[in-house]
């Protein structure tokens, strides 16, 4: 009966080192989870908006097609001859043109 008063944890004197271990936990969270997120929306963002009618791209589906028109939030791909079909630009993952070059 008398052991369980040795058991129970010691009071925590300082209330700034668990203040300080909480901040550097969301400064790690910060660097490796919500900016690399964000830098790789504003990627996909600049490079939605700098498509252009030419472009062989690839939907995030695996289709593959050339933009034959490009509108403020769509776009027209030409998956063959004369088969056109209208995408969100956000449907679209790489530009092929470029991934063939290099």
């Amino acid at each position: 009966m008398h052991y369980s008063v040795l058991l129970q944890a010691a009071p925590s004197s300082n209330g700034f080192l668990q203040i300080a271990m909480f901040g550097a936990i969301f400064v790690v969270f910060y660097f490796f989870m919500i900016r690399p997120q964000q830098k790789k929306q504003k990627d996909q963002r600049t490079f939605s908006d700098s498509l252009k009618k030419g472009d062989e791209v690839v939907t995030i589906g695996g289709m593959h097609g050339r933009i034959m028109e490009v509108d403020k939030d769509t776009v027209t791909l030409e998956v063959d001859r004369g088969m056109k079909l209208r995408f969100d630009k956000s449907a679209i993952s790489l530009e092929f043109s470029k991934k063939k070059s290099s």
